[in-house]
């Protein structure tokens, strides 16, 4: 079963403890924390502050902080978020020419590391690192901006990443998606073979409760993984 991830960039700021509560009472165990510095996207969000304030809220509730760096120059930042209290940084492939020494640095601060790629961007230019990695983020919408609408064509990469990490023995590395996930599309990422994901206006916009977003995502995906696990089925079946 998938996980859903809220992103709080699209949280109510003036009711952020509250909102933060909710998804926690609803057995969320991660909360993902989007950092833009206005340069690598052309938005500006969350610093360690924000991480510095939610850290005492998740660790009562045991959920992690999952923090995804958007920035043109993440080595300048990174300690300062694992000392605020990320559990998990992940950092963007086109951001630094040297990934391994970064992932390696994260790793050092006692942080889970993350890489992220941008829906036009090869998966092919994270084979070298994603076996020093613990999640590999894949962007389902130009990052920078929430509520932006599902980029069909990002499936196929998420299945041949799943595909590459079977085949390399790495199945405890987790893919997580994010971008224009909702109850419409979560489906498509559960039969892609994704772990996580991110859901932002999916979960906190609308009429209805956070609770009733978030069950409505959960049993969206629940159904997916049905229908995946008949037609696996039926395919051994044939066999």
């Amino acid at each position: 079963m998938i996980d859903i991830v809220p992103s709080l960039l699209s949280a109510d700021f003036l009711e952020l403890g509250r909102q933060v509560r909710e998804v926690l009472d609803e057995k969320v165990t991660r909360l993902h924390v989007d950092v833009m510095d206005g340069h690598f996207v052309p938005n500006l969000s969350m610093g360690p502050h924000v991480v510095r304030c939610l850290k005492p809220l998740a660790d009562e509730y045991g959920a992690q902080l999952d923090v995804h760096l958007m920035v043109t120059d993440p080595a300048r930042h990174i300690e300062a978020f694992v000392e605020a209290g990320a559990d998990i940084l992940t950092v963007q492939q086109e951001t630094h020419a040297h990934l391994e020494r970064l992932t390696g640095r994260v790793r050092e601060l006692g942080a889970e590391v993350g890489v992220a790629i941008n829906p036009a961007t090869p998966l092919a230019l994270l084979e070298e690192i994603v076996s020093q990695v613990d999640q590999v983020l894949v962007l389902t919408v130009s990052p920078g901006f929430g509520g932006q609408r599902f980029l069909g064509w990002t499936v196929d990469k998420i299945a041949r990443l799943r595909r590459l990490l079977v085949d390399r023995g790495l199945e405890k590395v987790t893919i997580e998606v994010d971008g224009g996930i909702h109850r419409d599309t979560i489906g498509s990422v559960v039969g892609a073979g994704a772990d996580r994901a991110v859901v932002g206006s999916g979960v906190f916009d609308g009429p209805d409760t956070i609770a009733h977003n978030l069950r409505r995502l959960r049993d969206a995906a629940r159904a997916a993984a049905e229908s995946s696990q008949q037609g696996t089925d039926r395919k051994h079946g044939e066999r």
